[in-house]
This record gives C-alpha cells, sequence and structure tokens, in this order.
C-alpha cells in the first residue's frame, strides 16, 4: 500500500512539472509543440496516477465513463479551425460540470462531518463550477450562432445578476456555518447555474474573446479549489496554472480594447448604432475587381495583410499563403499584423495563419507594426471590422473610444475585403470604408483572394 501511494506522488508529481513546461513552453512558437506534447503526458500520466488509486473498488463505472467520453470526444475534436472558439467553451462546460458533480458527491458523502475550511473550498468549487457550466454553454451558444450575439438586455439587470450572486454566497456561508443544512446545498447549485446564464446573455459577441479567456480562468479556479476538496496537490498545481493563465490573458485582453472587467461583464457592448434620426447616412464608397486589386497589389513594395474573422469563416487562410507566396516572389515585403482580440478567440489570428504554414516571424503584433503602415503602400484586411476602425482615435461618442487600433488608415492604400458594408461584430461602422484611399472588395474571402491569386499569376480573363 505504501509502495502504491508512493509511486502515485511521484507520478502526481511528474505530471505536475510537465504541466508547468507545457504552460512555459507553449507561450513561445518555437517551443509551442513541445510544450503541447508535455502538456498531453502530463495528463495522460495523471490520469494513469488516479486509476492506480487504492480507494477504487471497481473500474467498471470508470471503464464506462472512458468510453462515453472517447465517444462523445472524438468527433468534437475534429472541428473546422473556425469552430475552435465554440469548441474550448465547450471543454470549459464539461470541465466545470466536472467539478460540480464531483464537489456535490464529496458533500453528500461527508455530510455533516465536513470542517469549516473544507465547506468553503467546497462551497467555491461548487458555485464557480456551476456559474461556469452555464456561462461556457451560453458562450458556445452565441458563437455558433444558435443564439442571438447581440446583448439580451433588460431594465435592472445587473442589479438581479448580483443579487442572485449574493443570495448564493449566503447559501454558501449558511452552510460553512452549519453543513448539515443539506436541503439548502441544490440552490447553492441551481442559483450559480441561473446566473452563468444571465451574467453571458447581456454580452456582445464582440466580447467573446474575453469571455472566453476569462472563463477559462473560472474552470481553473474551479478545479484548484476541487483540489483542496480532495487534497490534491496535482488538481491544485493544474487548476492554479488555469486559472492564473486565464486571468492573466483576460487583462491584457481587455487593455487591448481599452476596457474594464466591470465593462465587459456589465456593459452589453456590442449593440448595433441607430443613425442620427432613425435613417442610415447615405455614404459613398469605392470598390474594385479582382483584377484591379491584383494590379495595385503588384505595383506595391510593402504589403500588410491584416486577417480577422472573416477570414477564419471563409477558411481563407490557404488561399493567403498562395497570396503571400506568389507576392513574396515578385520581391514585396509582406507582413501580417494581428490584433490581440481579432477572431473569436485568443490567437484565433496566429493559429489559422500557423496552419497554413506562413512563417511566424512574418506574424507581427499590434504595437510592432502600428509603426509601419505610414510606410506601408497597401494594407488589404480580409474580413477584420472593428480592430481597425479609426472611430477609436477620433470620435469620442463611438463604445470604442480609446480602443488600441491596427493604424491601416495611415497606409498610402487601403483593400477590404469583405462580404457586404454591414457593421463588424461589434454592430459598429466604420468610417474607414469610405476614405478616398479605401477600395472595398466585396464577396467571400477565399474566392476574393483566390481571384487575386489568379491575377498575379496570369491566370486571370
Amino acid at each position: 500500500m505504501i509502495a502504491n501511494t508512493t509511486l502515485i506522488e511521484v507520478i502526481y508529481l511528474v505530471a505536475s512539472a510537465l504541466f508547468i513546461l507545457s504552460l512555459k513552453w507553449m507561450s513561445s512558437p518555437a517551443t509551442a509543440r513541445r510544450g503541447l506534447f508535455a502538456g498531453e503526458v502530463g495528463m495522460i500520466l495523471a490520469i494513469a496516477g488516479t486509476l492506480l488509486h487504492h480507494g477504487i473498488l471497481s473500474y467498471t463505472w470508470i471503464v464506462t465513463g472512458l468510453v462515453l467520453g472517447a465517444i462523445v470526444g472524438v468527433p468534437l475534436g475534429k472541428v473546422a479551425m473556425t469552430a475552435v472558439p465554440q469548441r474550448t467553451a465547450l471543454s470549459h462546460a464539461f470541465g466545470a460540470l466536472c467539478v460540480t458533480l464531483v464537489g456535490a458527491a464529496h458533500y453528500y458523502l461527508n455530510t455533516p462531518h465536513l470542517s469549516k475550511f473544507e465547506m468553503s473550498v467546497l462551497s467555491a468549487e461548487v458555485i464557480i463550477g456551476s456559474l461556469t457550466f452555464t456561462g461556457s454553454l451560453m458562450a458556445a451558444g452565441k458563437l455558433q450562432e444558435v443564439l442571438p450575439q447581440r446583448p439580451i438586455t433588460y431594465r435592472g439587470q445587473n442589479f438581479v445578476n448580483l443579487g442572485l450572486l449574493a443570495v448564493a454566497v449566503i447559501i454558501a456561508v449558511m452552510l460553512v456555518v452549519n453543513p448539515g443544512n443539506s436541503h439548502l446545498f441544490p440552490f447553492m447549485i441551481i442559483i450559480p447555474l441561473a446566473f452563468g446564464i444571465f451574467m453571458i446573455i447581456p454580452i456582445g459577441g464582440a466580447d467573446m474573446p474575453t469571455v472566453i479567456s476569462l472563463l477559462n480562468s473560472y474552470a481553473g479556479l474551479s478545479a484548484a479549489a476541487m483540489g483542496f476538496v480532495l487534497n490534491s496537490k496535482l488538481l491544485i498545481i493544474a487548476g492554479a496554472l488555469d486559472g492564473s493563465s486565464g486571468f492573466i490573458l483576460s487583462v491584457i485582453m481587455s487593455k487591448a480594447m481599452n476596457r474594464s472587467f466591470t465593462n465587459v461583464l456589465f456593459g452589453a457592448f456590442g449593440q448595433v448604432q441607430a443613425a442620427a434620426g432613425g435613417k442610415a447616412e447615405e455614404k459613398s464608397y469605392r470598390s474594385a475587381t479582382s483584377e484591379e486589386s491584383a494590379g495595385i497589389l503588384a505595383a506595391a513594395n510593402k504589403v500588410v495583410v491584416v486577417p480577422g474573422y472573416g477570414m477564419a469563416v471563409a477558411q481563407a487562410q490557404h488561399k493567403v499563403r498562395e497570396l503571400y507566396d506568389i507576392l513574396t516572389k515578385k520581391g514585396i515585403d509582406v507582413t501580417f499584423a494581428i490584433h490581440p482580440v481579432a477572431g473569436r478567440m485568443p490567437g484565433h489570428m496566429n493559429v489559422l495563419l500557423a496552419e497554413a504554414d506562413i512563417p511566424y516571424d512574418k506574424l507581427k503584433e499590434m504595437d510592432e507594426i502600428n509603426g509601419d503602415f505610414a510606410q506601408t503602400d497597401v494594407a488589404l484586411i480580409i474580413g477584420a471590422n472593428d480592430v481597425t476602425n479609426p472611430a477609436a482615435r477620433t470620435d469620442q461618442s463611438s463604445p470604442i473610444f480609446g480602443m488600441p487600433i491596427l493604424d491601416v488608415d495611415k497606409a498610402r492604400t487601403v483593400m477590404v475585403i469583405k462580404r457586404s458594408m454591414s457593421p463588424g461584430f461589434a454592430g459598429i461602422d466604420n468610417p474607414l470604408y469610405y476614405f478616398d484611399k479605401t477600395l472595398m472588395l466585396f464577396g467571400d474571402a477565399k474566392g476574393f483572394v483566390g481571384d487575386i491569386v489568379r491575377e498575379l499569376s496570369g491566370g486571370g480573363h
């Protein structure tokens, strides 16, 4: 028994070290594959160590769970790159549900012999896990567009939301004082489940990248709390890593939008702006064909490509790689400008472009690339709206005023591939589209970039 316990502890120690190294290595593109492999090996070791635990009396239900999990997990892993954000949200939901169920089982198996500390941590585990479960499902629904992407608001919603959370906390305190009040425990699950729904529905789609990283943090914190309840150092370490990294990422993304957590969670950001007088103002814009666009690109010395969610939806990253190759062969300097919140999740554009084997050193972050736009001949925007909106610098009435943006408007020529003149995900009109230097290239991103490539290679008609 002692030898078995020692072996488990050694396995857990190695798994914990691999989790830490994984997070470290994944912070750099050069070591990201190594980090991913380390994380996978660490998780396999963690599962193996758990299966060796002496408290397991029968493996029947465990094997059943593994089989059912594989049946659900394998199809979920085979999703298009455009579906990765909602797939990530579902992962948070499943993890949070697991934490909640384990917490509930631990409570009913050990009541009324729980200490005040154990009940305190268990309450935090269940509350955070419950709200993360429903919140993540709502976020996935918005990203998958089975739920309205615009904020769903009503008068006094923040008061209702905070009131629900306060009631859940009060119930938790009552259970800490007397863990035997088992009739209260179901309410400590049900109320946060409702709070998770009401927390996400007022948040617009434009804030989903920050919401996903914040939910990731919540899932990690709930797992760390479960580690204290189950006396598992591995869970504490893994949960703390997940929680802290998710929180830090959320802070970075909020800073990139010049927004606070309070504004993200309670600001109902993302509603379509109404024009003065109730009617849309008629503005003129210039459009161009793929042949004209190819001619402009061929005459340029420096091109900066700005990818956005429109590129992801059209799955145009491989055509963009073809465009990069043909322009580079012509001696044109091509780089890619990446805004921290472009797309629907952190690093969305980086992952898509890496999938297309675009050299990672050609991907430039906003602070690094912004100084180059004044010397750029063509800024080619592919489905990016809000992160290129100059109203963030000039219009104090705009909801995104003060948000750091990519300074594409400083380039000599701006070309925007877009399906229509409709506003972006935040529902805010972009004055860039009406500049004299801007050309609108209407159509599907994959198709239009493909047409440009054919023109550049001499295959146009």
